[in-house]
């Protein structure tokens, strides 16, 4: 016993130091990643898939994949076109396929959030239609439901910030990056910090529930200094919530990895994490991931809302929309993923031109170990943990004896097991990009590893 012990202990020490040597390798913020995913040898009907979703709630998510510029880092859907004609036929879309998904929201949507892409890029009565969508159509019930809708400063005005006050918006989330001009444009980023702070200064007359802004370290240029004066303007606002994202670059964004530095001792990401972390919980914010953290007390809703109750381990996710992805409890899909101007207006072309919806051709079906290692990355790679009697209740098995590997998180010391929850703490949880590319299944790693993007 004392034996395996030992082992164990050098083991997890030496995968530890693996970490600490590489802590910056894969942002999975949902499992399985989307370069996973395939062509299913039959399309499968949406019907069937929703049918016995076991879900309380749903989700309803919609996807605008239109921005003014694509940023340096940026490898999401979405298009730089800022062409109205072109934003009211894929809303015409959107509608159409709303009207054909509604009969598949079983359950009451406790979560509807508007993403991109830049919503608010549209038109004021484009932004309108968006709601009216999700309450006429979807059957969205505002009262109960938390709204969150993401922005950009150059967007942000009057008309549109009271459309979406008076639509019952609870969290407004703005990507700021940075406040040096020099750093913004290293990554592509035409912004100026006096628009940023007009946004911000016309985001608090309006007085939102919850305001969430984003920043990046690591970037070209970013010191230590720089990158705590961003953060000290941004807390200045008083968000309620942050985000803060360690700069990635991938072949297929307009950075590449070789423009900025990563690993080494020259990667600062780390520090800049921690100090950070110190600054923010100085100022009464709590650390819920690597990325978020929220300031304590905050509800973030609308004091006349009672929101209804949807766990982060729940499926039942309906995302409308180009580049929207869906979950239900056994399969992932999506419309086919590209970042290229070429391929993303194809993709949309053939999004806009369609009539039907009602079936899925491109995703990723989970089998149970797959939904086992989703259940695990969702619980660990957050500050509220991870059942250990949640997991056996749901799959019949036990945690350890299915992934033993984690027994690594405890006995390096980047978790701990507080009466059957799995929980890292806050140097755990600055390794979450490495630790969640360390349970990747083989499967989903060779789907990733042969994703050829179009």
């Amino acid at each position: 016993m004392t034996h395996t012990f030992v082992d164990l202990n050098e083991q997890a020490k030496a995968w530890k130091q693996e970490l600490e040597a590489a802590p910056y390798r894969s942002y999975l913020y949902s499992y399985p990643h989307k370069t996973a995913y395939q062509t299913f040898d039959q399309p499968k009907s949406l019907a069937e898939l929703w049918k016995n979703e076991p879900a309380e709630t749903f989700f309803l998510y919609m996807h605008i994949p239109f921005c003014g510029a694509r940023c340096g880092f940026c490898n999401l859907f979405t298009l730089p076109d800022k062409r109205q004609d072109v934003h009211e036929r894929y809303i015409d879309a959107l509608e159409r396929q709303a009207k054909q998904w509604a009969p598949l929201a079983s359950r009451p949507f406790a979560r509807f959030a508007i993403g991109g892409g830049t919503p608010t890029l549209l038109q004021p009565h484009l932004l309108t239609r968006l709601f009216d969508i999700a309450e006429q159509t979807m059957g969205l019930d505002p009262s109960v439901a938390s709204i969150s809708v993401e922005t950009s400063p150059e967007t942000v005005d009057p008309e549109r910030l009271q459309i979406l006050k008076q639509r019952g918006t609870d969290r407004i989330s703005m990507g700021i990056q940075s406040f040096i001009e020099s750093e913004a444009a290293a990554i592509y980023r035409p912004q100026k910090p006096d628009e940023v702070r007009r946004a911000l200064e016309l985001l608090k007359r309006f007085d939102f529930p919850l305001l969430n802004l984003d920043l990046i370290y690591g970037l070209p240029g970013q010191t230590l200094e720089t990158w705590l004066y961003s953060l000290e303007q941004a807390l200045s606002y008083e968000p309620g919530e942050i985000f803060l994202y360690p700069l990635y670059t991938r072949e297929h964004t307009i950075l590449k990895p070789g423009d900025v530095q990563g690993g080494g001792e020259d990667d600062l990401r780390m520090t800049f994490y921690l100090a950070a972390c110190q600054v923010l919980e100085e100022r009464g914010y709590e650390q819920f991931s690597m990325r978020r953290f929220a300031r304590k007390n905050s509800t973030g809703f609308h004091a006349s809302k009672r929101p209804l109750h949807y766990g982060c381990q729940e499926e039942g996710m309906m995302g409308l929309g180009c580049g929207a992805r869906s979950y239900t409890q056994h399969v992932h899909y999506a419309s086919r993923y590209g970042v290229s101007r070429k391929a993303t207006e194809s993709i949309i072309a053939d999004y806009v031109a369609a009539e039907k919806y009602d079936a899925a051709d491109y995703g990723y079906e989970l089998s149970t170990d797959e939904r086992k290692r989703r259940f695990v990355l969702k619980g660990i790679l957050h500050r509220e943990g991870l059942s250990i009697a949640e997991y056996t209740e749901r799959f019949g098995t036990e945690m350890l004896q299915d992934l033993p590997q984690l027994a690594l998180l405890t006995q390096s010391g980047l978790a701990t097991n507080d009466n059957g929850i799995l929980r890292m703490g806050r140097e755990g949880l600055g390794y979450s990009d490495a630790i969640g590319d360390w349970l990747i299944s083989d499967n989903v790693r060779h789907q990733m590893q042969t994703f050829i993007l179009p």
